[in-house]
């Protein structure tokens, strides 16, 4: 093992692992990667159970993107399945299609409908609000109260643990509405999951020889222990920072996995539940993966509160996170010689291709220096 380095950098997800190979094979530059927990890929890690199913172990990891910069990066590491994205809605004793469309206004009619119809009904329904500045006003000025009881608001407040009148706009506003026949969750050209998982993904993106991996490592300790000239940090800013302006707040989750001796467990990928029990969603990956096997392992989501020997996994977006994240993001702008990047260390919630974009533009900045 040396102990010099060019660059530290903590955490093994998709924004340590691509700067720490762009570095290594596009610089020329050796490269540490730490991360605390005992496996690679961050929270897009999958692994096989004891069942012999292919499990995302961190919630569902859907990829998609039209960035052709993005995918041509990654392909160098792995081939492709494609799939477009299905997910349900339980609620009332039925499922229903989501997110909402003709067919799921069809649903609600109990009869045949046409564009035309669900256009003039929901422009009865909305609630005029010019400039929606939070996640309740955003979903009220698209489809009025009944959907937004039906779908939203109790599904936000257990992800959450906030009214949506408390989150910004952008985390209901993420759900699009649509007036045709499209189920599909998501309507990015590229929709795909890594053939071979993500986690075989990592493994070749990292395999390279100037680039060591020490799991179940915290930096810190590894900050006493060896030199490095920069430092390219992915974790939570607050913790960086000593939690010296206050603790941000984040969501952790709670994954509990259960097999069944058959093929398939439920209708879709995803069922979300917004109304019944506390779970938010049951997960069936193996819909999107497309593994044969008679034997099936679904996931229920259960958010909870962060804390002690939990993980964060999203970031709370709202008029005063963003305050005291400001606070951190002033200290992390003069501290040149740590580069934080990904979605913990800037405190936002941002799709996996747009971490990899993120990236890659600061290995370029990086590089310029």
């Amino acid at each position: 093992m040396a102990d010099t380095y060019d660059y530290l950098v903590v955490g093994a997800g998709f924004a340590g692992s691509v700067l720490a190979e762009r570095l290594a094979e596009g610089s020329g530059k050796t490269v540490l990667v730490v991360d605390r927990r005992d496996h690679l890929a961050g929270n897009a890690h999958d692994r096989t159970d004891a069942a012999g199913v292919l499990i995302h172990a961190y919630g569902p990891h859907y990829f998609r993107t039209n960035s052709d910069k993005v995918v041509a990066y990654l392909s160098r590491f792995t081939d492709w399945h494609h799939v477009d994205y299905q997910v349900l809605v339980w609620t009332g004793g039925k499922y229903w299609q989501f997110p909402i469309n003709l067919n799921t206004f069809e649903q609600y009619l109990g009869r045949p409908s046409t564009t035309e119809e669900m256009e003039a009904t929901l422009a009865k329904w909305r609630v005029p609000v010019d400039h929606p500045k939070n996640s309740e006003e955003v979903v009220l000025s698209q489809v009025g109260r009944e959907f937004y009881e039906m779908f939203f608001r109790n599904y936000t407040r257990k992800q959450w643990r906030r009214d949506p009148s408390q989150l910004d706009a952008s985390v209901c506003g993420r759900i699009p509405v649509r007036t045709n026949r499209d189920n599909r969750f998501v309507t990015e050209k590229f929709q795909a999951l890594p053939r071979e998982g993500y986690t075989a993904m990592f493994k070749r993106m990292l395999d390279h020889p100037r680039i060591e991996v020490r799991l179940k490592t915290d930096y810190r300790d590894v900050r006493a222990q060896v030199k490095f000239h920069h430092l390219i940090y992915t974790g939570m800013i607050d913790e960086y920072f000593n939690f010296s302006e206050g603790r941000l707040p984040y969501r952790s989750m709670r994954f509990e996995p259960e097999t069944f001796p058959k093929e398939f467990f439920q209708p879709a990928m995803q069922v979300n539940y917004p109304n019944d029990f506390d779970y938010t969603r049951v997960v069936e990956i193996k819909h999107a993966t497309g593994q044969k096997i008679p034997v099936t392992t679904v996931v229920r989501e259960y958010p909870e509160d962060f804390g002690p020997g939990k993980e964060a996994y999203y970031p709370v977006p709202a008029d005063d996170t963003k305050v005291l994240y400001g606070k951190y993001a002033e200290r992390a702008a003069q501290d040149k010689k740590t580069t934080f990047v990904g979605r913990l260390a800037t405190y936002r919630y941002y799709n996996m291709d747009q971490v990899v974009a993120m990236a890659l533009t600061e290995y370029e900045r990086l590089k310029t220096r």
